[in-house]
């Protein structure tokens, strides 16, 4: 996605949101872990990464918005248990994450990448792995909760979201239910 012209850039990435109240469970049960390492994301920041595009061109954003609006959605709200707390040491983040993505996460993240290959060289290809980051520069082992996390995540939505120092906009959205 990184155009290497001079031409204006947005740092994007698709994503389902947190309702404000998930965002403040999380946020609250995250606190009694009393975390002394890393730097811990703003409540405001939570949510799921379906697919990150990084640096693209102000002018493609529009026709990668009409991408997205052609995947075909699932037709029903989407559900992700974040029931795991890991530390992904080489990133250096603590997150939350399913023990089990569900089938219909993991095809929506498919057909958004292979709707994204038009618009530039793609990283190498990984595997897809849901979470929710809790902290960055995290280095130590994962800490003992008291409470087992066990947080529903439920989309309608899926967002296109703009990065820009250290906050997230959301630039347009796409319903994941089918419009009655």
């Amino acid at each position: 996605m990184n155009d290497e012209s001079r031409e204006p850039f947005k740092r994007l990435f698709f994503a389902l949101n947190c309702a404000p109240a998930q965002r403040r469970d999380i946020a609250q049960w995250r606190s009694a872990l009393q975390l002394r390492n890393g730097r811990p994301v703003p409540a405001e920041n939570f949510h799921l990464t379906l697919k990150f595009l990084g640096a693209v061109g102000v002018a493609q954003i529009a026709d990668i918005c009409a991408a997205a609006a052609s995947i075909r959605t699932p037709g029903e709200r989407l559900t992700v248990v974040l029931d795991r707390l890991d530390v992904w040491r080489r990133a250096g983040v603590l997150v939350l994450a399913p023990e089990q993505a569900p089938p219909v996460l993991l095809r929506l993240v498919y057909d958004l990448e292979q709707a994204m290959l038009p618009f530039g060289p793609q990283e190498a290809p990984r595997d897809y792995r849901p979470h929710l980051t809790l902290a960055r520069d995290y280095r130590a082992p994962v800490p003992e909760s008291s409470t087992a996390p066990e947080f529903f995540l439920r989309a309608e939505r899926f967002t296109l979201f703009e990065s820009h120092k250290g906050r997230y906009r959301a630039l347009a959205e796409w319903p994941l239910i089918d419009p009655q």
